[in-house]
């Protein structure tokens, strides 16, 4: 084992987290509950904005986070690498290939996603382990890497997982634990993003929107999917109200930003 390569791409991976936290999830939170907070107030999910020490413990939480997913995939990248499906050049199977390995990518995760996080809520492991991520009732982008350690090392099973079941070139899978951070951040940020009657579309009735991962956050029961609804609905899984939760949040007649404390 090279200890220097692993310990150099460990350092890489962790910097590399820790930037696209701070600026894809920082970057929100200013956007959102700061800049166009009342602008953008009724597509807001709860009324109330969570406070300055629920920013402060998801924040903590998610640099311990950040830390086991650099270690997943130094791992990975580095010391299994020889027994992966890692390939290159990055059109060896065609470009074609190259391209479809990211919905490929897309249905791996979140079918893992839904079984890991449906284990997650047995009474004895939410007591012990996903009681973390839920303590945000109220999410915000910062809650986006908040796990427990444990969690957030089933989290991070997701790397080997492609890296052995699916022949894939390194860069796309790093490109695609970008989109799955971004898509993450989108799921707690609190507001809706989608256009109105979306959830009853064609394509929209199968999506996993902000709406209905914050019902999750603020219930702790229903919609455990991450990218989609798939799983949710074949397993029943999906709350009743969903929609009628995601027609009121995209509505036009909400109720107006009423004044906050200071976070």
């Amino acid at each position: 084992m090279d200890w220097a390569e692993f310990g150099h791409r460990w350092i890489r991976v962790a910097e590399l987290t820790t930037s696209r936290y701070f600026i894809i999830a920082g970057g929100s939170f200013l956007i959102f509950y700061f800049l166009l907070k009342n602008t953008l107030f009724s597509r807001r999910m709860q009324s109330k904005f969570p406070q300055r020490k629920d920013y402060l413990r998801d924040i903590s939480f998610s640099l311990v986070t950040i830390l086991i997913f650099a270690t997943m995939a130094a791992l990975v990248f580095v010391v299994l690498r020889p027994y992966t499906n890692f390939f290159q050049p990055y059109d060896l199977y065609g470009k074609a290939y190259y391209f479809l390995t990211f919905p490929l990518m897309l249905l791996i995760h979140d079918a893992y996603f839904y079984a890991i996080h449906r284990l997650m809520h047995h009474p004895k492991l939410f007591r012990l382990v996903h009681r973390v991520h839920h303590f945000s009732t109220n999410p915000s982008p910062w809650t986006s890497y908040a796990f427990h350690p444990l969690e957030a090392f089933l989290e991070a099973g997701i790397i080997p997982l492609i890296a052995f079941t699916l022949p894939v070139h390194p860069s796309a899978l790093g490109l695609f634990l970008l989109f799955q951070f971004c898509y993450n951040v989108y799921g707690h940020l609190g507001f809706e993003l989608f256009p109105k009657n979306f959830q009853k579309s064609l394509i929209g009735k199968w999506i996993n929107t902000g709406t209905a991962h914050n019902q999750h956050h603020e219930h702790f029961h229903g919609n455990y999917g991450l990218y989609t609804l798939i799983w949710d609905r074949l397993f029943g899984t999906l709350r009743k109200d969903y929609e009628q939760k995601y027609e009121q949040v995209t509505g036009s007649h909400r109720l107006k930003a009423q004044p906050q404390k200071r976070v």
